[in-house]
């Protein structure tokens, strides 16, 4: 096995391992940040940076934590989503090698800790980072996150340098290295500051965790919601086409028609799940039912989703 696909499968176990365990109960205390990534089986030592080339100066970088999509050329650098400050000498290595030199812009696809710790490192050393203004309060606060079946982890406010230093609303676009780069805000999805980042000349994008390979997490309690995951794919499939390049915010690099069947899945579970909430069903009743049961082989576990699902979408208790 290739090390790409091996980090690809751990991509893939670390998102079945949110979903594997019944909810943490709401009174559990918060785990410490090393108990986290000790549950969620990161090791930020032993694992490296690998590269995957998707266009012309356009590449993937795979890790601990999210995808890292990288521009490198004659206006420098330009990276969206930066892990974890433990893993930016490696991200900088593997760009060294990719013949760029120091980041010059971040962006953040969202706030969460996977996909934006980063921004301590990478701040402190002179990058400008972007986000959908959200994302940005969001980092200002500590914030609770409901890990489904791992535990609840309180992410602490960003220090000063690691806030985006840019942020827009709903559109805003980059002319850098030759292309267009759009960012786009659809509204709430996987948080309320998700962001997809556009590649108009290589004709790729980066979703972060509102399309991954596997069932996504939503971050209910942060103001994401299953009709908004499906509302921002939907919005996103409208401005690319059959050709262009998908990178998820975990898992291998992907394409249209995996978007599309991933906004299959996500309206048919949403279909499922409303139905029985209205049926008045608890969500061991919803779960029981098994609403996903013909997708659970390509996306995995479904607890989680199920979890948040019922959550987003007012079942009792949710």
């Amino acid at each position: 096995m290739s090390i790409i696909h091996y980090l690809r499968l751990a991509a893939a176990t670390m998102l079945a391992l949110i979903g594997l365990a019944q909810p943490a109960a709401a009174h559990e205390h918060p785990m410490s940040f090393d108990e986290m990534i000790e549950a969620l089986g990161w090791d930020f030592d032993a694992t490296p940076i690998t590269t995957e080339q998707v266009g012309d100066n356009l590449y993937v970088l795979f890790g601990v934590g999210g995808n890292i999509a990288v521009s490198v050329g004659k206006d420098g650098v330009l990276i969206v989503d930066d892990q974890h400050p433990a893993m930016i000498p490696k991200v900088a290595e593997a760009i060294a090698g990719l013949g760029g030199g120091a980041v010059d812009f971040v962006v953040n696809s969202h706030w969460h800790f996977d996909h934006a710790d980063g921004n301590i490192a990478l701040g402190e050393q002179g990058a400008w980072i972007i986000s959908q203004i959200n994302s940005r309060r969001m980092n200002r606060v500590d914030r609770s996150i409901n890990l489904v079946g791992v535990g609840t982890y309180v992410q602490q406010a960003y220090p000063p340098h690691a806030l985006a230093d840019i942020t827009f609303n709903d559109l805003m676009q980059l002319h850098f290295n030759g292309e267009r780069v759009d960012l786009l805000h659809f509204g709430p999805a996987h948080t309320s500051g998700d962001t997809a980042t556009i590649f108009r000349g290589h004709n790729a994008v980066h979703f972060g965790d509102v399309f991954n390979a596997g069932y996504p997490f939503i971050d209910v309690d942060n103001g994401g919601s299953l009709d908004g995951m499906i509302a921002f794919c939907s919005a996103v499939l409208a401005q690319i086409d059959t050709d262009t390049v998908v990178i998820p915010g975990h898992g291998p690099v992907s394409t249209y028609a995996d978007l599309e069947a991933y906004i299959e899945m996500l309206s048919a579970v949403r279909e499922r799940v409303a139905a029985l909430i209205a049926e008045g069903k608890s969500l061991e009743q919803v779960v029981a039912a098994e609403p996903t049961k013909e997708f659970d082989q390509r996306y995995g576990s479904p607890a989680s989703l199920l979890d948040r699902a019922y959550a987003s979408l007012g079942g009792a208790g949710g």
